[in-house]
């Protein structure tokens, strides 16, 4: 398809206002906005999007959604979620939120980013542009079609490799930014033992919401840096609703992550690191496991 220019320039200020409504710090993750077609890495169109309406929450899933007047791609360079599979209601995420956990990253020249949960492909690509040619992204899809799809949409980025997988078995590491993109009740210890020092990890830790009848997940979302030393800071940035990840959770954290939830913000703001040394749990512990534990201490 021809990019006419009007549909650059659309590009561009969906690029722009994305930095202005998620205050983006990262010019290079502006720009991959506006570089990257967001049209190749969907289904044709027309697209069903989801609504934010205040009302919609109030209703059913389907009921959430609409579908745009034409195939225009111009109608997907707006902070919506577009499906990519709407039989099963899966969205590829709005991208000031997406954005946001990205900018988290630090994305520079030359850097390797591990992501987890790829979709089709989009956010691989738009980390992908960040990093450049000398950087490098190797992206995970656990479902299978998801999976096939996005390794023909990222084939023309040289710098991208994806892989059908949990990203739960060894990693082609080491890794200076890892996103994960879909809904964890810890972060496994290869993806830790991946990290560089000052690596950073964007991670939503989520109890899924099965008597709902839905793979979405609550939670927060955390930062986590590794230190020089081996040391691991966290804080947590947002709550978040995010699908849930699969073949990486542990079942029976859910119930404590539920409560550590309802301890309140006061609580959340508190945490300040991750230890993954054995300890028995304490007051400082905001969510212990005994291979890691989000700690104010």
């Amino acid at each position: 398809m021809r990019v006419t220019p009007e549909l650059q320039l659309r590009r561009r200020f969906f690029a722009e206002e994305l930095e202005a409504v998620a205050k983006l710090r990262s010019s290079r993750l502006v720009d991959a906005f506006a570089a990257v077609p967001r049209e190749r890495f969907l289904p044709p169109g027309p697209w069903t999007v989801l609504s934010d309406s205040a009302d919609s929450y109030m209703l059913g899933a389907a009921a959430r959604t609409r579908t745009t007047s034409d195939d225009d791609p111009a109608r997907v360079y707006h902070n919506i979620a577009v499906a990519i599979d709407p039989a099963r209601q899966l969205f590829n995420g709005q991208p000031a939120t997406l954005g946001v956990w990205i900018d988290a990253l630090d994305l520079a020249p030359g850097k390797r980013v591990l992501h987890i949960g790829a979709g089709l492909g989009y956010y691989t690509a738009v980390m992908a542009q960040c990093v450049g040619e000398d950087g490098r992204v190797v992206a995970y899809e656990v479902d299978d079609a998801l999976a096939g799809t996005a390794q023909r949409n990222l084939a023309p980025y040289g710098n991208v490799a994806l892989r059908h997988g949990d990203a739960s078995g060894e990693l082609d590491g080491p890794f200076d930014a890892i996103l994960v993109n879909a809904g964890v009740t810890h972060p496994l210890d290869t993806w830790l033992d991946a990290m560089t020092p000052g690596a950073r990890m964007t991670l939503p830790i989520t109890a899924t919401m099965a008597m709902m009848g839905t793979t979405l997940g609550k939670g927060v979302v955390v930062i986590v840096t590794a230190g020089a030393d081996g040391e691991l800071a966290a804080r947590i940035v947002t709550v978040v609703v995010v699908y849930s990840a699969e073949g990486v959770r542990d079942p029976a954290m859910n119930d404590a992550i539920g409560e550590a939830l309802m301890a309140g913000p006061a609580r959340w703001q508190a945490v300040n690191r991750l230890r993954r040394d054995a300890h028995e749990p304490a007051a400082s512990c905001w969510l212990h496991r005994d291979s890691c534990c989000f700690s104010a201490m």
